[in-house]
C-alpha cells in the first residue's frame, strides 16, 4: 500500500480568500500536507514520489490557454505597477463564451471563478506536481496495486477545463479517472467532499466513460452554490452519467451512509472497472468549513462501504483543512477501505 507525494506541493503558500465580504487567512495551508504525510505513514504506507508525466494529462483535460495562463500569469503580474504579492481577479465575465482578452487582469478574471484560487511565485509547480501525483497513483494501480492513495495537494475537484477556482488549479481526480482509461473501459468517480466537485463534473459532463457520482452538502446554501444539483445529469453522450446526491447541511454518519449505498449502487448498476475516490475529509464534523456532521467513526464507516466495492481504486485527496482530527480521520477512512476491501 502506498501514498505518492512530492515535498514541491508544499511550495503553495496562499495568503488570502474572501468570506463575508473580507480577506481572511486561507485555510489550505501546507501543513494540511504535512499533517496527512505523517498520519499516512503512522497507519503503515509506503512514500513513493511521482513520476514526471509532463503535460500528459492535463493538456487531455484542461484548454491550452489555461494551461498557458498558469504558467506565465505570475510572471505578467509582477512586471505590472502596484500590484499585490497573489494574483487575484478583480472582474468576472457573466458568462463562459464571451471573449478572451490579452490582457492579464481580463484573463485573470476569465480564469477563476471565484477569489479562492490566488496564484503566487510557486504555485504554478505546487499545481503541477499535485497532478502529477494524482496520474502516478493511477499508474500504481493500472499497474497491480489494489490501491493508491494520492495526496494531491493542492487540491483539484473544483478546477474546470479552462478555470480555477476553490482553492484548486488542476483537476487532480479528473486526471487519476483519464489515466486509467488507458486500461479499464469503465472509470467511476466517487466524490465524498463536503463541496460538490463542479469542476470534475465540467471535465466529464459530456462523457460516457466516465461516471461522476458526488455526494455534497446541498450547493442552495454552500459553495460552489451554481453547480451540484440532481438535474445536472451530463448532457448528449454523457446524458446519465453523471449524478449529483446533495444533502442537508449538518447530514450526521447514518443519514450519509444511507446517501452513500445509493451511490454505490449507481456505481454497480454502470459495472465500472475502476473507482476513483475524491476523498474530502471536510465533511468532518469540526472542520472549519462546517458544511456536513461526519464523526471520526463516521469516516471508518465510509470507508468500509467503499472497500467492499473490490474495485481497483485510486484515492485522491480534497478538501479536510486543519482540525486536531485531520489525520485521525484519514486513519479511519483507510482502516475502513482497507478492511471492507480486504486489501
Amino acid at each position: 500500500m502506498k501514498v505518492v507525494f512530492k515535498d514541491r506541493q508544499l511550495l503553495h503558500t496562499p495568503k488570502k480568500f474572501m468570506v463575508g465580504g473580507h480577506m481572511v487567512p486561507h485555510p489550505e495551508k501546507p501543513e494540511r500536507a504535512e499533517t496527512l504525510l505523517q498520519a499516512s505513514k503512522k497507519f503503515g504506507l509506503a512514500v513513493e514520489e511521482p513520476q514526471n508525466y509532463n503535460l500528459t494529462y492535463i493538456e487531455k483535460l484542461h484548454t491550452k490557454r489555461y494551461i498557458h495562463y498558469l504558467q506565465t500569469i505570475y510572471q505578467r503580474w509582477e512586471r505590472r505597477n502596484n500590484t499585490s504579492d497573489e494574483v487575484t481577479p478583480g472582474i468576472h465575465p457573466d458568462q463562459r463564451n464571451c471573449g478572451y482578452p490579452d490582457s492579464a487582469e481580463g484573463q485573470i478574471g476569465f480564469h477563476h471563478a471565484d477569489l479562492s484560487s490566488p496564484i503566487g511565485p510557486n504555485t504554478w509547480e505546487s499545481a503541477f506536481w499535485s497532478a502529477q501525483t494524482a496520474a502516478h497513483a493511477a499508474k500504481l494501480v493500472k499497474d497491480g496495486e489494489k490501491f493508491c492513495y494520492a495526496l494531491s495537494r493542492p487540491p483539484g475537484h473544483h478546477a474546470a477545463k479552462d478555470y480555477a477556482a476553490g482553492f484548486c488549479y488542476f483537476g487532480n481526480t479528473a486526471i487519476a479517472a483519464e489515466s486509467l482509461r488507458s486500461k479499464y473501459n469503465k472509470i467511476a468517480v466517487l466524490d465524498i467532499d463536503v463541496h460538490h466537485g463542479n469542476g470534475t463534473q465540467d471535465i466529464f459532463y459530456e462523457r460516457a466513460d466516465v461516471l461522476t457520482v458526488s455526494m455534497h452538502a446541498d450547493p442552495i446554501r454552500f459553495y460552489p452554490f451554481f453547480w451540484g444539483y440532481a438535474n445536472e445529469i451530463g448532457e448528449h453522450e454523457g446524458s446519465g452519467y453523471n449524478i449529483n446526491l446533495p444533502l442537508k447541511r449538518g447530514t450526521k454518519d447514518n443519514e450519509y451512509l444511507l446517501t452513500l449505498g445509493k451511490a454505490i449502487n449507481h456505481i454497480t448498476e454502470f459495472s465500472a472497472d475502476a473507482l476513483v475516490v475524491a476523498l474530502g475529509l471536510d465533511a468532518y464534523e469540526k472542520d472549519p468549513l462546517q458544511g456536513l456532521s461526519i464523526t471520526s467513526e463516521g469516516f471508518k464507516k465510509i470507508g468500509r462501504v467503499i472497500g467492499d466495492t473490490m474495485l481497483p481504486t485510486v484515492i485522491v485527496q480534497e478538501g479536510g483543512y486543519l482540525s486536531p482530527e485531520l489525520g485521525e480521520n484519514l486513519c479511519s477512512f483507510l482502516e475502513g477501505f482497507t478492511s471492507g476491501g480486504k486489501i
